[in-house]
């Protein structure tokens, strides 16, 4: 199968077309023929050296794909050899065929193509373990999401508000914050030119929100925890502002905070296929509905994986940046 492999830690460049052998299946796993996967930021983190493979996992990047089932036991699943599906993986979407977990699989949406199927899983798997399991999001309860306009953005935006909460959204520009509130959030704050903590403030009549969705970490930690309402939570999902923050704890001890960390990536296929079945009566319907649509900003054919990772780079986008294969 063509596939696309990382030859060294380095730029996109380093992202290359080449042969590989079809996937061998574990038990529990199907192989789907790849119609288009998914990109996203760990993408470029391991192609950069710095986010390790796990044990087992293919070391070909991408984490969601959309396609056909061509093989695999099937058993009682309700899945058959033929059906559309997209799937969170550990590993292996960027190429014709990948090997996914049973349980990490999921019909096709009606009424929505393979390309926006593939663009569904590692965002959607994200933001319902983070923003309602982990941190527990409940009616009645406000959500500040940080980076409105990337695909976790995009997701959790579209989620809660489909879901009756109020969102907050901080993006990088004018036109971002407009793309934020045309999702539905109820404000987009530039966080270039706007201090998010006292908008928040502002807009909450002084309370603060319950649950912030963080992938900045570093110093927006102790900001988040000023811009938090009594009880409130802060789900950390990545790091791109760095690894360590500087927080003021007996605010955490006095107002009964929360402060939580997780990444996707290594959890085991039961607590993934947990969240599967969640997203399949909850969140289903919902895209089914047209309540909540993909937000595709570009595709690319398979062979130009490198201009895709160049692209979320810089960060220009909105929504997301997905492959097509077939």
């Amino acid at each position: 199968m063509r596939a696309i492999e990382i030859t060294q830690p380095g730029k996109p460049e380093v992202l290359q077309l080449c042969e590989r052998p079809t996937p061998q299946l574990k038990a529990g796993e199907v192989l789907i023929k790849v119609h288009a996967a998914g990109i996203n930021r760990p993408d470029v983190f391991q192609r950069l050296g710095q986010y390790p493979v796990p044990p087992g996992a293919s070391d070909l990047p991408g984490l969601e794909v959309a396609g056909e089932i061509v093989d695999g036991d099937l058993g009682d699943s309700g899945f058959a050899k033929g059906d559309m599906v997209c799937a969170l993986v550990q590993g292996g979407g960027y190429a014709e065929y990948c090997a996914a977990p049973l349980a990490q699989c999921l019909p096709v949406p009606a009424g929505l193509s393979m390309v926006e199927a593939a663009s569904l899983p590692e965002t959607f798997f994200t933001v319902w373990s983070n923003v309602f399991d982990r941190a527990g999001l409940s009616e009645g309860e406000t959500l500040l999401v940080q980076g409105g306009t990337s695909g976790i953005g995009v997701t959790a935006i579209q989620l809660a508000t489909a879901m009756g909460h109020c969102v907050f959204a901080t993006a990088g520009s004018a036109d971002k914050c407009r793309a934020c509130e045309e999702l539905g959030a109820e404000r987009g704050i530039n966080y270039r030119d706007e201090d998010f903590v006292a908008v928040v403030k502002e807009l909450t009549g002084g309370k603060g929100v319950d649950v912030v969705l963080d992938m900045v970490a570093g110093d927006y930690v102790g900001r988040e925890i000023d811009c938090l309402a009594d009880d409130g939570r802060i789900a950390i999902i990545a790091l791109l502002g760095g690894a360590k923050a500087n927080v003021d704890l007996s605010q955490v001890l006095r107002r009964r905070l929360t402060i939580s960390g997780s990444t996707l990536r290594p959890r085991p296929v039961a607590f993934k296929g947990a969240i599967a079945q969640k997203l399949r009566e909850r969140v289903w319907p919902l895209l089914e509905q047209g309540k909540i649509k993909p937000v595709i900003y570009k595709v690319f054919p398979l062979a130009q994986a490198a201009a895709a990772h160049t692209l979320m780079e810089s960060s220009t986008h909105v929504g997301k940046i997905v492959l097509q294969v077939v």
